[in-house]
């Protein structure tokens, strides 16, 4: 149920991250009370700005609009949302790297949904459950919305955020998969993409098993390969994205039934993808973490063609 409160401030702001916890009491956290809006404006910083990216009530739009759309399958939330999101909070990386302004979309703008969210189900030992405080105050893989602005960015192929919406519908990517470094490079991002969306449309079991062992799998090909010369790729237009978020000023909101675009910086050349798909192949069949869970590359232990799906 969505409270009334007092009213949004207009634009957002930042919250300094000692300021935030003191107001995250076990009331706060199990929804039973909001935080306080006013004392949490008072201790926060001014941007500088009213442009229209930082405006609050199109991120209240997106939240409510998130928790009605997915009231009964929560979790849901997190595909449909992220696109939309990195699409209306249009920044560069380096403004999105700032926890302040995570907080204070949290804890001002909407913590009735980090609670919707991510608070856990009730149980005979946790007949109150409560959301976890890193889910207001975390790091970026962590935090509710961090997370998904995040994995859009991280998981988008320019403008098109078809890839991002398949990587925030497995909870496992989000969890696992966006704390890696080695998805700051593009290919590999899309390339771990490729291999599980194949894997999905093969109905392999256990899925989550295949992330995880993926994820550490990369991990270790990054440290010894040079994925950046095997697979190369430009870096992203930074003048396209000033475009984009210039564009944002004049932009209506983001569609709810489609996909929004996202700045045209450049797509990743397949070529490069397909280097890396087939280097992850044949690391994944021979995984020791995968065979460590029990898991197999195919429905009944056949191996699994992980040809190019088109993500």
């Amino acid at each position: 149920m969505i409270r009334t409160s007092p009213a949004l401030p207009e634009v957002l702001a930042l919250l300094p991250t000692p300021a935030a916890t003191q107001y995250l009491t076990w009331s706060v956290l199990a929804g039973q009370e909001d935080p306080p809006r006013v004392a949490l404006q008072r201790v926060s910083k001014p941007i500088g700005t009213t442009a229209a990216r930082w405006q609050t009530v199109p991120v209240r739009e997106l939240v409510e609009e998130a928790m009605r759309r997915f009231a009964h399958t929560r979790t849901q939330a997190d595909a449909w949302l992220a696109p939309r999101l990195h699409a209306t909070l249009r920044m560069t990386r380096a403004e999105a790297a700032d926890p302040e302004l995570w907080n204070f979309v949290s804890l001002v703008v909407a913590p009735d949904y980090v609670v919707w969210r991510h608070r856990g189900a009730v149980t005979s030992a946790t007949p109150k459950p409560t959301a976890p405080t890193d889910r207001f105050v975390g790091t970026h893989h962590k935090q509710a919305f961090a997370r998904l602005w995040w994995a859009a960015e991280m998981f988008r192929d320019g403008e098109d955020y078809r890839s991002a919406e398949f990587a925030c519908g497995n909870q496992d990517v989000l969890n696992t998969a966006l704390k890696l470094n080695a998805i700051d490079h593009r290919p590999t991002a899309l390339a771990l993409l490729r291999i599980l969306r194949n894997l999905a449309e093969r109905k392999a079991p256990r899925l989550g098993d295949h992330v995880n062992a993926l994820a550490s799998e990369i991990n270790l090909v990054r440290s010894t390969l040079m994925c950046d010369f095997i697979a190369p790729v430009e870096p992203p237009d930074a003048d396209a994205v000033l475009d984009w978020i210039a564009e944002g000023e004049a932009a209506p909101p983001v569609p709810l039934e489609s996909l929004p675009e996202g700045p045209r910086d450049g797509r990743v050349p397949e070529t490069s993808v397909d280097v890396l798909v087939n280097i992850f192949e044949k690391i994944h069949e021979e995984s020791t973490h995968l065979r460590r869970r029990g898991a197999t590359i195919g429905g009944s232990g056949t191996r699994v063609s992980l040809a190019k799906p088109g993500v």
